[in-house]
C-alpha cells in the first residue's frame, strides 16, 4: 500500500468515525425529544429496563421503532444513491429523480389497495411490492433511455426518469383516490415522507433487506470503481460488465425501494449523501459507500427530529424537510455539472 492509499484510508476511517459519532448524537437527541420529552437519564434507564411504565411505552412502542426505521432507511437511501451513480456513471443519478421511487410508490399503493393496512403482519410483504414496482420502473427507464450506438446518455436517463416518474405518480394518485378515508390519510402522509406511526413490524420488514443488500454493494466496490473507467476499459481489466451491472442494479433498486416503502416518499438523500461523502473521502467506493450511508442516516434522522419538534404541535413530515434542503442542492449540482 503506497503513501497516497494509506492517506486515503486514514482519512476515510477518521471521517467514518466522526460521522458515526454525529449519527449517535442525532439519535440520542431524537430519543430525548418529541411531544413527551424525556431526559437522557430517563432514556438510559428505560433502555436498561429501569424506567417507568409510561417512559417504556413512549420509548419502545412509539419512538424507538420510528427512529430505527429512519436509521435503516437513511443508510439505505444514501448507499443506493452512491451505487446508482457508480452504475450509471451519472453524478446526478438518484433513485427518486430517476423514477425508481415512483415505481416503488405505485407498488405500495397496490399493496394498500389490496390489504387496506400497513400495520398487520402482512406489512412484511410490503418490500416485495415496492421492489416489484421499482424493477418495473427501472426496466422502462433503461429501455427508453438506451441507445444501441451511444449506450445510456446521462441527460437522457434523467429526462426519461422524470417522464416515467410523472406517469407512475399519476397512477399512484389514481389508486390513492379510490381508497377509503382512513387509508387515504395514510397514503397522503406516506407520499409526503412521514414516518409517523411506524411499528416494530416495519423494522422487521426493512431490516433483512438492508442487511443483505448493503454488504453486497460494498463488496462490489472495485466493480463500481471499474465502471467509472468506461465499459471498454472495465471489460479489459476483467470485469463482467453486463452481469455485474444487472446484479448491482437489482440490489440498488431493492435497497432504495424497501427504504422508501417504510420511510415514505423521501427524495434527494440518494443524491446529496454520495456527493457530500465524495467530498469527504474521495471517489473510491470502498470508502464512499460507508460514508454515504452514514450521511444519509444523519440527514433522515435529523430531518424527522426537526419536523416533529421545531414545528410543534403540528409535525412536518421528514420528506418535506429533506426536500427543502435537497431541491436547492440539486439545482446547485445541476449548474455545476452543466
Amino acid at each position: 500500500m503506497n503513501a497516497q492509499a494509506r492517506t486515503r484510508r486514514t482519512r476515510s476511517i477518521v471521517v467514518s468515525v466522526t460521522l458515526l459519532c454525529i449519527a449517535c448524537a442525532v439519535i440520542i437527541i431524537s430519543l430525548n425529544t418529541g411531544t413527551i420529552r424525556m431526559s437522557p437519564m430517563a432514556v438510559l434507564q428505560t433502555l436498561l429496563g429501569n424506567g417507568s411504565s409510561d417512559d417504556h411505552i413512549v420509548l419502545f412502542d412509539y419512538r424507538l421503532p420510528r427512529i430505527l426505521v429512519t436509521v435503516l432507511a437513511g443508510a439505505g437511501l444514501g448507499i443506493s444513491g452512491a451505487a446508482l451513480q457508480g452504475i450509471t456513471r451519472n453524478p446526478l443519478a438518484d433513485p427518486g429523480i430517476l423514477g425508481l421511487h415512483a415505481g416503488a410508490a405505485l407498488g405500495l399503493m397496490v399493496f394498500v389497495s389490496l390489504s387496506h393496512s400497513m400495520d398487520s403482519p402482512a406489512a412484511l410483504f410490503i418490500p416485495l411490492f415496492t421492489f416489484a414496482g421499482g424493477i418495473v420502473a427501472a426496466l422502462i427507464i433503461m429501455l427508453l433511455a438506451y441507445d444501441r450506438h451511444n449506450g445510456v446518455s446521462p441527460i437522457k436517463l434523467i429526462l426519461v426518469g422524470i417522464a416515467v416518474a410523472a406517469g407512475f405518480h399519476a397512477l399512484t394518485l389514481y389508486l390513492s383516490l379510490r381508497l377509503d378515508e382512513d387509508t387515504y390519510s395514510f397514503a397522503a402522509r406516506w407520499l409526503a415522507g412521514s414516518v409517523w406511526g411506524r411499528d416494530w413490524v416495519h423494522v422487521q420488514a426493512l431490516l433483512p433487506w438492508v442487511v443483505l443488500c448493503i454488504p453486497y454493494i460494498w463488496s462490489r466496490s472495485k466493480t463500481l470503481d471499474a465502471f467509472g473507467l468506461g465499459d471498454a476499459a472495465a471489460t479489459g481489466i476483467g470485469t463482467a460488465v453486463r452481469s455485474q451491472r444487472i446484479l448491482l442494479l437489482l440490489c440498488t433498486v431493492a435497497l432504495s425501494s424497501v427504504s422508501v416503502s417504510m420511510a415514505g416518499g423521501i427524495g434527494f438523500i440518494g443524491l446529496a449523501a454520495p456527493h457530500l461523502a465524495r467530498r469527504l473521502v474521495g471517489p473510491m467506493h470502498r470508502h464512499l459507500i460507508p460514508a454515504a450511508g452514514l450521511i444519509g442516516m444523519v440527514i433522515l434522522v435529523a430531518a424527522d427530529t426537526i419536523g416533529r419538534t421545531i414545528f410543534q404541535p403540528n409535525a412536518i413530515p421528514a420528506g418535506i424537510v429533506v426536500a427543502a434542503i435537497g431541491a436547492p442542492y440539486f439545482l446547485y449540482l445541476l449548474v455545476r455539472t452543466k
